[in-house]
């Protein structure tokens, strides 16, 4: 049997039977065998977690044959996709048609359903995360049921389904609230440490979208602003996009990379180099051709949510502890801000967040940076991305989401002999 291994190369299960389900049918079936022969069954998308959230213990089921849009509502402005497209796919599809997610995140190649059961968000906006962009679902249960969920039908699966870490169900349709297609203007500059900062607060509140990557062992920093605009799009030229998005973001990235796994002492200086290297440079296109960009190197990452307005202090406290450990990391830290939603597990739920993402490139052991920041981001009631590495375990994280029984009470009753669970999934809801 062939093994399944993630993106980051840090979990790999061999299932004992794989499937490619054409329909909710073969779904039905497929979850009915995993009960027939007691062990689970789950469809992982692209393997884009750096967890093992999606990871087929049992059955796998294949999403290839469940992709694309089925149903476009230009009254409601909700589009429907099976659980498999991915989003680069949705995100062509929905252009073609005139149409637009509101917020994104930075990159397209995870399916529609890992995206939203992880957790998967861009910044700033009225909404930021794919989950909270849903208004409708359908899933198998582990009883063989197929459920569809929005605000008018099964509200209480609705409510914490939207982002359900695959522990639910097994998705087979996603419902979006899309808008028409408009432009987007981005907007980078760099700033200093201290000039980020001090203007953070500012500069989210007057921009649709903003975000910062800050390049540890310097003081430099790359903004970017995303707005909306009623000017004709203004995309970079072929070359220049080439030469910025792909040559420097990727092959030359991943050259100092290399050579800073062969002598880290380099680093600090190729930092330095690549911040003062930073350019200013204005454009405008399509949303997902702003939001989004190819990452063909392969890397690490951990991400935590804490509390908006104490969000500044932790990074402030994260450089403190960085300076003093001796570390030395190569990728820019990222600092992204979303509103509160009303998602049972959402890491911004109930509350406005801002959230700080720490990047290794994927030959480097992150334990020893992940874990000092997570040390510090726990004390800041911090949130990990459930997609992304961290170290919490059921006991802790209950404490941290005030509706965690109301997601744990639609879980057995939608999964009572939990076919859906694996090793993380134990681990971060209990048995």
């Amino acid at each position: 049997m062939t093994s399944w291994t993630n993106w980051a190369g840090l979990t790999t299960v061999t299932p004992t039977e794989v499937r490619t389900p054409r329909g909710v049918e073969d779904v039905v079936a497929a979850v009915a065998r995993a009960r027939e022969r007691r062990t689970t069954v789950k469809m992982p998308g692209t393997g884009h977690s750096f967890t093992g959230i999606a990871a087929p213990e049992g059955i796998m089921l294949s999403p290839a044959q469940l992709s694309g849009i089925v149903d476009v509502d230009l009254d409601a402005m909700t589009v429907t996709a099976l659980a498999g497209t991915p989003l680069r796919v949705l995100n062509g599809e929905l252009e073609r048609l005139g149409l637009s997610l509101h917020n994104m995140g930075d990159i397209a190649e995870q399916t529609v359903a890992g995206a939203t059961s992880t957790g998967t968000h861009g910044t700033g906006g009225l909404v930021a995360s794919l989950s909270a962009q849903l208004a409708g679902l359908e899933l198998v249960t582990g009883t063989g049921e197929v459920v569809r969920a929005s605000q008018s039908e099964h509200p209480d699966v609705f409510a914490v389904a939207r982002l359900g870490l695959g522990a639910l169900g097994i998705l087979t349709t996603l419902t979006f609230r899309v808008e028409p297609l408009f432009t987007l203007e981005a907007h980078e500059f760099p700033l200093l440490w201290h000039e980020a900062l001090d203007r953070f607060d500012e500069l989210a509140e007057d921009n649709h979208h903003f975000e910062i990557y800050w390049f540890p062992h310097t003081d430099r920093v790359l903004a970017k602003a995303d707005n909306r605009t009623l000017d004709d799009a203004a995309p970079l030229g072929r070359l220049r996009a080439w030469f910025d998005d792909d040559f420097l973001s990727n092959s030359v990235f991943a050259l100092a990379n290399r050579v800073g796994d062969l002598r880290s002492s380099w680093i600090p200086r190729i930092n330095e180099l690549a911040g003062r290297a930073l350019s200013e440079r204005t454009y405008s296109d399509v949303p997902h051709k702003v939001f989004t960009s190819p990452r063909r190197v392969v890397f690490r990452e951990m991400e935590y949510a804490v509390p908006r307005a104490a969000g500044l202090d932790a990074l402030r406290e994260v450089r403190r502890w960085f300076d003093r450990s001796g570390l030395e990391i190569s990728f820019p830290v990222e600092v992204r801000t979303t509103p509160a939603d009303d998602i049972a597990l959402s890491t911004s739920s109930a509350r406005a967040s801002m959230y700080l993402a720490f990047h290794v490139n994927a030959r480097t052991d992150h334990t020893a940076y992940f874990e000092g920041v997570e040390d510090i981001l726990r004390r800041y009631d911090g949130r990990p991305h459930w997609g992304k590495l961290h170290t919490r375990t059921a006991e802790d994280l209950e404490s941290a989401y005030p509706r965690w029984s109301e997601f744990q009470t639609v879980r057995d009753r939608l999964d009572p002999d939990r076919l859906f669970a694996n090793t993380y999934l134990r681990r971060v809801l209990g048995d």
